[in-house]
């Protein structure tokens, strides 16, 4: 899919947080994407017509981002162009809560791209998290994924030391990627773009599209770790392993982890 990127270089529009949304679009020059960054509710039917994915992310929530997210995400379901939603730090407020809530009510999501402690709060599961990081709790995620991909009728993927994607039925478990990774604002952030990307080019099948673009991510981000310790290192490194990544790359770091089982 990274060839067909690199051909097609889909447009993706990103209504997304202030911290991350420099780092967010040079990723998606990287894999050959094209980003648009766009939260005017003016100019979100058109921005949207234009692209060929939607990427929503409630980092830095206002009442005017929030509209934009949802005129854009029904003009996208009207044009049948796929919508990835993440609901950064969703636990942490009510406002957030609500505003997920509302989204998840009135715009056909495609993937919901989450940590653990976003999926929990989603799903009214206990957990302890702090702020917009994972946190930690008892529950099984990969079950609560299932789960809540087979009630709110979307693809769930979850990063973690191991990532998940789920769309209820099937089921994909990522081993790959650096802890490093955690360490550099805005990752989280940047691979729900990336999925969105990869989602413009396969929108027939949304659960291959988004395990392939969870798995380039996350090798991406173990060729990085290998050389890059520091995380100011890491985010030059990690922004060029994206733009370098190739299948064979893929192909033998799979090979390396399975003769370390």
């Amino acid at each position: 899919m990274r060839d067909e990127l690199k051909i097609k270089n889909p447009i993706v529009h990103c209504i997304t947080n202030h911290v991350v949304s420099n780092f967010q679009a040079n990723g998606l020059l990287a894999i050959g994407a094209s980003p648009i960054m766009g939260e005017a509710p003016e100019e979100a039917i058109e921005l949207v017509s234009l692209a060929g994915a939607l990427s929503l992310n409630i980092g830095t929530l206002n009442a005017m981002s929030l509209q934009s997210m949802l005129i854009a995400g029904k003009a996208a379901n009207e044009r049948n162009i796929p919508v990835v939603l993440d609901p950064v730090g969703v636990g942490a407020t009510l406002y957030r809560a609500h505003a997920v809530a509302k989204i998840l009510s009135e715009v056909k999501i495609s993937v919901l791209r989450c940590n653990a402690g976003e999926l929990a709060a989603i799903a009214e599961v206990e957990w302890q998290a702090k702020g917009v990081d994972a946190g930690e709790g008892q529950a099984d995620i990969g079950e609560l994924a299932r789960q809540q991909a087979a009630k709110l009728g979307l693809i769930v993927a979850v990063t973690g030391e191991v990532d998940i994607v789920t769309d209820g039925k099937r089921f994909a478990e990522i081993p790959f990627g650096d802890a490093v990774m955690t360490s550099v604002t805005g990752t989280g952030c940047l691979l729900s773009a990336v999925v969105a990307a990869f989602l413009a080019i396969k929108p027939e099948d949304a659960f291959q599209a988004t395990a392939a673009a969870m798995k380039y991510y996350a090798v991406a981000g173990e060729k990085a770790g290998a050389y890059a310790k520091l995380p100011g290192d890491f985010r030059t490194a990690f922004i060029n392993e994206l733009a370098l990544n190739t299948k064979s790359d893929m192909d033998q770091i799979l090979h390396r982890k399975e003769e370390s089982r």
